[in-house]
């Protein structure tokens, strides 16, 4: 009886030593296998950083670029934006640095906005007394209700507004300038920089028309800012003599273009005329830029340009659903895992304007092998989708189900069973 039962005990060693090799064996081959799958579509999918920055270039070397549309502008500069998701439909000369004379206001605008109350008062310096031409002619002294002097500053760009604005918001002209600067960096605009609140000529102070056309696409996201813009007139009046004040809005636009909802003219002398237009029309939101669209006597260019840039987007671009949710992973291996493999999924929604000669490329980047254990619904790669050269969206790609660990119960049984087996 003794010699059975120890003969027992040696023979289950020997199969758990046997069965843990078995198990080993069986994990490897699954390992290559999967490895050799996920390796035959090179096109789309990267195991390796190395092998998603090869795909990456590949894209960038094969890709048309979305701008290819010939489009006759008279602006030296201009783009035209997907508002909603800041996406460059169009763009010529679109990251040159430039100055933008009056479209400058718009900063300013939102910069009030977000760091003052409307119903502050604000009293007019000396200084900001002084500005030249355009002026509501305010003077030293006098006090104004912030909001009466938003509308002022972007219905007729009042210079000497834009000063008592920045003074009052900004302690002075340098402070609200950082200010405005800081908002900038916060949008991602790395090629803007402002030294006056109102955009009069000064070195140092441009931008780049895509990236006004990125401070004006959130500017119009603000409710307050686009009841300013599309106001036709305003009345208001000093707060200690009562002076009145009438404005009413230079912005032509409003009235020639159907959706159009706003935003800002400008023009100086280094400038040129400049134009930052707004339009809002069967669910798509288009903002354009113009910078140097002309001199003196050509102040229609502007116009002229701007509705080129809105009929182009939207005779061109339709929203379309871009996610490819029909998309079917093949299970990873998971090492030292009560389950040999595990399910992936991912969910997502992409709507871009898009227009029909543009094409979207997907880099999936999945591993060969998991460590388990594995949570459900933790990353473990992402799908990176494009359209033509312009990186869009990275979705996650997550783990479906929970995969424990082995451990030292799981293997007897496992072993047991293997036993009886034979």
């Amino acid at each position: 009886m003794k010699r059975k039962i120890f003969g027992i005990i040696i023979s289950i060693i020997v199969l758990y030593f046997m069965g843990i090799t078995y198990f080993e064996g069986i994990t490897d081959k699954l390992q290559t296998e999967n490895m050799n799958q996920t390796n035959t579509d090179k096109s789309s999918v990267a195991e390796t950083n190395q092998e998603l920055e090869q795909l990456e270039k590949k894209i960038m070397e094969s890709a048309d670029s979305a701008n290819n549309e010939s489009i006759k502008l008279y602006a030296q500069s201009a783009a035209l934006m997907d508002a909603d998701t800041g996406r460059v439909l169009y763009e010529k000369n679109g990251y040159k640095k430039m100055p933008m004379a009056s479209t400058t206001k718009i900063m300013t605008c939102i910069v009030a906005l977000e760091n003052s109350k409307l119903d502050d008062v604000v009293t007019v310096s000396k200084y900001a007394s002084t500005m030249p031409d355009v002026q509501l002619n305010i003077r030293e002294g006098e006090q104004f209700k912030l909001s009466d002097l938003l509308y002022s500053l972007m219905l007729e760009s009042h210079n000497d507004v834009a000063v008592a604005i920045a003074e009052h918001v900004g302690g002075s002209v340098e402070g609200f300038a950082k200010m405005m600067d800081k908002k900038a960096k916060e949008l991602g605009c790395e090629h803007t920089h402002f030294v006056t609140p109102n955009g009069l000529d000064a070195d140092g102070h441009y931008t780049t028309a895509v990236e006004l056309a990125k401070i004006a696409s959130y500017a119009i996201k603000n409710k307050e800012f686009i009841k300013i813009t599309n106001t036709s007139a305003w009345e208001f009046k000093e707060l200690k003599n009562g002076r009145t004040f009438s404005v009413s809005n230079k912005d032509r636009f409003l009235y020639m273009y159907d959706g159009a909802i706003g935003v800002k003219t400008g023009f100086t002398g280094k400038a040129g005329y400049c134009f930052v237009g707004a339009v809002k029309k069967d669910n798509k939101t288009f903002v354009s830029t113009v910078l140097a669209c002309g001199w003196p006597p050509h102040k229609s260019y502007k116009w002229a340009d701007t509705t080129e840039l809105m009929d182009f987007g939207s005779n061109n671009f339709e929203l379309k659903q871009i996610f490819k949710a029909d998309k079917v992973f093949d299970p990873v291996y998971v090492e030292d895992g009560k389950q040999d493999h595990v399910n992936l999924y991912y969910d997502g929604d992409i709507t871009l304007l898009m227009s029909d000669t543009e094409k979207v490329n997907i880099i999936y980047k999945i591993p060969s092998i998991i460590k388990a254990p594995v949570k459900a619904d933790t990353p473990v790669g992402f799908a990176k989708y494009y359209v033509g050269k312009e990186f869009v969206k990275e979705i996650p790609i997550l783990t479906k189900e929970d995969v424990d660990k082995i451990d030292f119960s799981f293997c007897i049984k496992k072993l047991w069973n293997t036993w009886l087996m034979h």
